[in-house]
Order: structure tokens, then C-alpha cells, then sequence
């Protein structure tokens, strides 16, 4: 199907809604719905709020009846254009809804401004620049060209009314057949581009996919290609973190990634003055440019002889510097990301594994025999995988000070991230034995250790969900709902998982 025609169609049911409830042709249902970007329902309620004047008005659409003078006289029969005050026949002009008549190409005006002593003054470029705004034709040329298609309005002083879509593809497509097709789909596209229940997927490359959602914004879905993405922002999924958070913690990533990693790699803490210091030679007694020395293997403080250390213990002082503090507490979130976002790339070969034995089981012998639990289970372990790398951004921002310094105090902040963390782990710790079970070699099993592998995956498949679920619970209502600031939404826990989208294209 061509894909303005199956556009057209996507439109239609919101059309017609509009165009049945209000008594309204299509054209001017489509202008109010542009207006309030394809919400129907703010369309009644400022309709029943506000009654139907009002809503007409701030829309741009003119109810009331004017007869196109093109139409109504005969075409011998002449006109007055509103702008060049002219006389001119009546199928050179154009009436919109307002009652406003305009040239539809004002050649009249052109002779009489040349005629004009002033003209002598003026190049002949730039008074035909100066005609491109008093004709229809080509007001809706530029107005098209500047990207303003959806809603062009009368070019009369200070009305707002919308012109009619008809007479402007009409008018263009005179002038420039193409440029008229690009209008149409401008139009079409705009129950897309204009409508907060519908976006295209931002996979990479893109998919062509537009989908739908039918409720809250604040949702995490999965395209026909796969892609899942939080519906609010179009970034990857990434609940429990709120938008912003999530937004934060990707340029804070970007930024001080490398350099964590180079400090990491390259430095030590000083015992005295805990700067970072970095070895320059092979000796392991190094020395800060305050003076200290200390062991580069286990940090301790030194003398000028040094000394012999048997292993590496890492340093745990307590009073480091404030910016150091905030470095080691970034190092510590993102080392935890990291390894679960590793963890989750590697499982993927684990899933394709699994997909080779289902296959493998169903073949064999009994061939009827369900294994529905080792879907389930790597499905489930899959998206707790996800919850888990999440969580550690949305702690760092949620037990920190950069969000949220005013909001708890400093006890009240300890004991709900002792909460959560302790939440944090149970899950973690199940996700482990999840992961285990499911890559144990069951294919080989006996029957009986096959069924005991099989109740394993089961019950570690629901008590991983439940905690999940529980997880989600307690930062809705106990961490994020007691906040004054109400933009930190996070997308609701499901146990099965991103909602299927309905693709419209």
C-alpha cells in the first residue's frame, strides 16, 4: 500500500471521531487536531471546559459561512482583491474561511506598483520579491518551503484563521506539482511528528517504524525490529533511572569514563595529602610531591628505606579530600554498571545457546514435552539483568547530592539507601544462580535431574520477578513519591516486560 494513502488511513479514526462529535468537515477536524497534536481527548475537554467558540478561535478555524467569490460569480464577472484593491475577475482570486479575497496571483498590483514614482527607485528583483507575499499562490509557496505546512495561516493583518487545505493544494500544485505532493505529506505526517502517543523508533538504522501507545507516555516499549526504548525520551530502555537521571549519567559517562579508567589504571592515592599519584620508574617506593613516600603495592606510608609488603591491600581512608570522595563514589557506580552491562552482552550468547537446545529437546524424545520455563527463564534473566545495571546510575543520583541535596536528610538518605541496596542484592544474588542453572548442560540430564533443573529455573524465575517487582514498589513510593520535584517518573514495572507496540508503518 502506498504509505501517504495507508497514512491517511492511520488518521481516520481520530478524524472521524472529531468530525462526528463536532459536526465538523475533515478539514477543519484535522486543523484542530494538528492544534492539540492529535489528542483527542484535549480536543473534548476543552470543548466541554471551554465550550465550542473558544475552541475554534485558539485553533484557527472559522466556522462561519462565507461563499468563495471565485465560485459564486460568474467568470466574466469582476472582484476587488483585499490587497491591491484592484477589480479583477472573480476566478483569480480565492476566499478563505474568514471572508478575506486575495489575487491568487497579483499580477494587477505589479503593473501598479511599477507605475508608481517611487518604483523608478527600486529594482525590478526586488519589487517581485515584494508581490511574493500579497498572492496566494505564493504566500503558501514560502510558508511550505519554510516548513510551516500544518498550519498556514490567512495572510490578512492580525486573523488567525487556518486556510483551507484544498485551496492551498490546489493553488501550489498550479505552480509546482511537487511542491504541493510535499504539502500533502507534511500534513500526513503530522499525526507522527505532532502526536504524543505516536514516535518513529530510533533504532540504528532506522527501522522506518512508527508506534503507538494507547496511555502513559511514561513507558518502555519494544518495536517489530527489537529495538526497545523508553517511549518518553526515545533513548534505550532505562528503568528504574528517570529520564533526566538517565540523561545525566550518560554525559557524566562520556566525560569522566576514560578518566576513570586512566586513574584507575595508572595511580595510587596518597596516604598523606590523597592526591593521585602516578608512577614514573620501576622503583615500587614513590614519593608525593608533598613529601610522602609510601609502598606503590599496598599504599602504606613509608620511610626513606621503604619496606616489604606480601600482598596488595587497597586503601580505605576515610578522610579523603571532597573531590576525591565524589571520583571514588563515581568509580564505584560505574565499575557496578559495567559489570552487569558485560554481564548482559556475554548472556546473549547464552540465549542463543538455549534457543539451539530448545530446538534440540523439542525434536527429540518426548517431543511434546514443554519448555516454556527455559524462555521464561532467560527472559527473565535477561530483564533483571537490565533492572540490576540501572540501578547503580539511579543510586548514584538518588543517594548523592547532585539531585536531590534538599529533599532528605543526611539519616533519612542513609537508611533508604541501606533499603534499597539490601533489595539490590537480593536481586543480584539470584541473578547469579539464575545465570548458573541456566547454563548447566540440562540437555544430557536423567529425567529426574532434568525435572529438578526444570522446578530450579522455575521457582528462581519468580522469586527474581517478585523482587523486581518489589524493587520498583519501593521507588515509586518510598523514594521517588515523597519528592517535591514530580519530574522523576520512572516507566511501571511488567513482568512481561516492554509493551509490544502497534506499528504503524
Amino acid at each position: 500500500m502506498d504509505v501517504n494513502r495507508w497514512y491517511s488511513l492511520v488518521q481516520m479514526d481520530d478524524l472521524e471521531r472529531v468530525m462526528d462529535l463536532l459536526s465538523l468537515k475533515e478539514q477543519h477536524a484535522r486543523t484542530l487536531l494538528i492544534h492539540y497534536r492529535w489528542d483527542v481527548d484535549k480536543v473534548f475537554a476543552v470543548f466541554v471546559d471551554k465550550g465550542e467558540e473558544w475552541l475554534f478561535k485558539e485553533a484557527g478555524v472559522m466556522m462561519e459561512e462565507h461563499n468563495d467569490l471565485s465560485l459564486g460569480h460568474s467568470s466574466s464577472e469582476d472582484v476587488r482583491c483585499d490587497i491591491c484593491m484592484e477589480d479583477i475577475p472573480a476566478y483569480g482570486t480565492a476566499t478563505m474561511d474568514c471572508g478575506h479575497c486575495f489575487c491568487n496571483k497579483c499580477e494587477h498590483f505589479i503593473t501598479c506598483f511599477f507605475s508608481l514614482p517611487q518604483s523608478r527607485i527600486l529594482s525590478k528583483d526586488l519589487i517581485a520579491k515584494l508581490s511574493i507575499d500579497i498572492s496566494w499562490t505564493e504566500h503558501f509557496i514560502v510558508k511550505i518551503n519554510e516548513g510551516q505546512s500544518r498550519r498556514i495561516r490567512c495572510m490578512a493583518h492580525k486573523c488567525n484563521t487556518i486556510c483551507d487545505e484544498g485551496k492551498i493544494r490546489n493553488l501550489v500544485c498550479t505552480r509546482n506539482p511537487d511542491l504541493a505532493k510535499k504539502f500533502d505529506r507534511f500534513l500526513l505526517e503530522s499525526y507522527i511528528d505532532d502526536n504524543k502517543r505516536v514516535k518513529w523508533c530510533p533504532s540504528v538504522p532506522q527501522c522506518g517504524n512508527a508506534i503507538r501507545v494507547e496511555n502513559d507516555k511514561y513507558c518502555e516499549v519494544e518495536c517489530a525490529c527489537g529495538m526497545q526504548f523508553c517511549f518518553s525520551c526515545s533513548s534505550e530502555a532505562h528503568s528504574p533511572c528517570s529520564c533526566l537521571m538517565w540523561k545525566l549519567w550518560m554525559g557524566k559517562c562520556q566525560k569522566e569514563s576514560e578518566t576513570v579508567n586512566w586513574i584507575t589504571a595508572h595511580t595510587k592515592s596518597c596516604p598523606k595529602c590523597h592526591k593521585a599519584v602516578e608512577k614514573n620508574g620501576g622503583c615500587n617506593l614513590v614519593r608525593c610531591v608533598c613529601g610522602q613516600r609510601f609502598c606503590w603495592l599496598c599504599g602504606a606510608a613509608t620511610g626513606a628505606e621503604g619496606h616489604i609488603c606480601a600482598r596488595y591491600t587497597k586503601d580505605k581512608e576515610k578522610n579523603l579530600e571532597c573531590a576525591r570522595v565524589y571520583l571514588w563514589r563515581f568509580m564505584h557506580y560505574h565499575s557496578c554498571y559495567k559489570v552487569h552491562t558485560a554481564s548482559l552482552e556475554v548472556e546473549v550468547h547464552l540465549k542463543e545457546k538455549l534457543k539451539m537446545k530448545i530446538s534440540e529437546l523439542e525434536t527429540g524424545e518426548p517431543a511434546s514435552q514443554d519448555l516454556s520455563w527455559v524462555e521464561k527463564g532467560i527472559y527473565t534473566l535477561f530483564r533483571s539483568r537490565r533492572i540490576l545495571s540501572y540501578s547503580y546510575p539511579f543510586a548514584y543520583y538518588m543517594f548523592g547530592h547532585d539531585l536531590f541535596q534538599n529533599e532528605m536528610t543526611k539519616e533519612k538518605r542513609e537508611i533508604k539507601q541501606n533499603l534499597f541496596e539490601d533489595q539490590q542484592q537480593q536481586i543480584e544474588a539470584y541473578v547469579e544462580k539464575l545465570s548458573m542453572v541456566l547454563e548447566e548442560p540440562f540437555k544430557v540430564y536423567a529425567k529426574d535431574e532434568f525435572a529438578e533443573t526444570r522446578m530450579k529455573v522455575i521457582c528462581l524465575s519468580k522469586v527474581v520477578d517478585n523482587l523486581c517487582r518489589a524493587l520498583y514498589e519501593y521507588i515509586e513510593n518510598d523514594l521517588l513519591g515523597p519528592l517535591q520535584q514530580a519530574i522523576h517518573i520512572i516507566a511501571p514495572y511488567k513482568s512481561t516486560g516492554e509493551e509490544k507496540a502497534s506499528k504503524l508503518a
